[in-house]
């Protein structure tokens, strides 16, 4: 696009947002349901208003495709190893990184045809229950290589732009935080460190899923499997960086991802783990209003139909720093612990997971 055209459409997109603004809340959201903006969510009597969404760049997924077997592989993934680990931001610089803040609250961000009951499922909350003896929670990373934006101590040698096999610098270091916050709340917790998408990208989703597999046979009653990741927006030569909005916290925002079987793939539980990510996202959201993204509903499931409660959790974005990403996640695991501690079972309770 030329200048002039990028100059036009950013006016008009400014004049969209001064219009928007000036529209009661519930109005606005429900004209952006109708824009398509929050597709198949209805806005309930009696369920809190969505916050207010701010203005948010195009997101590029950090997420691998989860393929019916026997589909060929997505385009970006094809090719040499080295090919398969090319970052989507690949020739941004970190002079181009801006900051954002995606306004989230209750608010999903519906991506797949099936309609959603957020209100249903919130008055009727996750379904598991944490066993009472044994580890409770799985945290894991199908792509432990992912890093954040190099600053201050926390630099690293790229196996690719913003990617490390260091996990001192990498989400998996976000994960032992969790793992750190929530054990220091009483909750059971197992982190496997292991890195599933280095040297080969391809593949990740399958390597992390035979892991989760082996980690059930091993304890059946985990309840809860996190696969912590970190996201990656951009769009026109430009990095976004998420910030919430903390008082005395210069944090990253997270997101909490669901997915579903309309890619074709068995998940017939699907809403239980939607159920769990709205019932954090609430409790959550209560503490820290602006550290939460609208929860993703996508076609693919991730893995996610080996327990009723997988999620991913996308804590912050590459142009994110790991302070930044450290510190949303404490804030997201001292919200969350006492949340999941209400869904633990009493002594001699039976378990009700599968």
């Amino acid at each position: 696009m030329r200048l002039s055209g990028r100059l036009a459409a950013l006016g008009l997109a400014l004049m969209s947002l001064y219009l928007f603004a000036g529209t009661p809340l519930r109005q606005r959201a429900a004209a952006a349901i109708e824009e398509g903006r929050m597709r198949n969510v209805r806005l309930e009597a009696g369920l809190p208003e969505p916050a207010e969404e701010s203005f948010a760049p195009p997101a590029g997924s950090s997420a691998e495709t989860d393929s019916p077997a026997g589909s060929s592989e997505p385009a970006w993934a094809a090719g040499t190893e080295e090919a398969a680990l090319v970052s989507v931001m690949e020739s941004v610089s970190p002079d181009e990184i801006r900051e954002t803040t995606i306004r989230g609250g209750l608010a999903i961000k519906n991506e797949t045809a099936y309609s959603v009951d957020a209100q249903e499922l919130l008055r009727r909350g996750p379904s598991l229950r944490l066993p009472a003896e044994g580890p409770q929670i799985l945290i894991l990373h199908t792509h432990g290589s992912e890093a954040y934006t190099p600053a201050g101590l926390d630099r690293y040698e790229a196996n690719d732009n913003r990617r490390t096999a260091d996990e001192r610098c990498s989400v998996i270091r976000v994960g032992d935080e969790l793992a750190a916050v929530f054990e220091q709340a009483g909750l059971r917790v197992l982190h496997d460190r292991e890195i599933y998408d280095y040297p080969s990208y391809t593949g990740s989703y399958t390597r992390s899923g035979e892991a989760v597999e082996r980690y059930l046979a091993e304890y059946p009653n985990i309840a809860v499997v996190l696969d912590l990741h970190r996201d990656a927006l951009g769009a026109d030569g430009v990095v976004y960086k998420t910030m919430a909005e903390e008082e005395g916290t210069v944090a990253s925002q997270i997101m909490l991802l669901s997915g579903t079987d309309e890619s074709g793939l068995s998940h017939p539980d699907w809403r239980e783990n939607l159920a769990l990510a709205l019932y954090l996202q609430e409790r959550v959201s209560m503490r820290h209003p602006t550290l939460m993204r609208p929860v993703s509903l996508v076609p693919q499931r991730y893995n996610q139909h080996l327990t009723r409660g997988s999620l991913i959790l996308e804590v912050g974005s590459s142009g994110n720093t790991l302070q930044e990403a450290l510190a949303a996640i404490r804030l997201f695991g001292e919200a969350a612990a006492p949340a999941l501690q209400e869904l633990a079972e009493g002594p001699g309770e039976d378990s009700l997971n599968p």
